[in-house]
């Protein structure tokens, strides 16, 4: 893990609503739609938090038909431990510099164009 990936794996969980959805997922799988109405939430605010955590590797999606032919996308919990020290730290500092010596890696994180920093 580089520094990127840590800085959007904290972002994903620092977020008191992101939180919410992982605590109701915690209890299994369930469509967007039934989710939205337990945390009381606008279904498009609802698929930008779940892109966050989806985007961290927190959550996964599937759509799959239901037995009268809608397609309903499931979330569920992507297993995960979320351990944070300077160990945690220092490795993804060394991924970058790992990762900023490899000259098949020209462009550095925040030197991307392509919508990522």
């Amino acid at each position: 893990m580089n520094s990127e990936e840590l800085l959007a794996l904290l972002a994903a969980v620092g977020h008191a609503q992101r939180l919410r959805i992982v605590a109701e997922l915690s209890e299994g799988r369930m469509y967007v739609s039934e989710l939205a109405r337990r945390l009381g939430m606008s279904r498009p605010l609802l698929y930008m938090h779940l892109e966050r955590l989806e985007k961290a590797g927190l959550v996964a999606s599937n759509l799959e038909l239901s037995p009268d032919g809608k397609a309903l996308k499931y979330i569920e919990l992507a297993p995960f431990e979320l351990r944070l020290n300077v160990d945690t730290i220092l490795a993804a500092v060394r991924e970058d510099t790992a990762r900023s010596s490899d000259p098949g890696d020209a462009a550095g994180p925040a030197e991307r164009n392509d919508g990522t920093t």
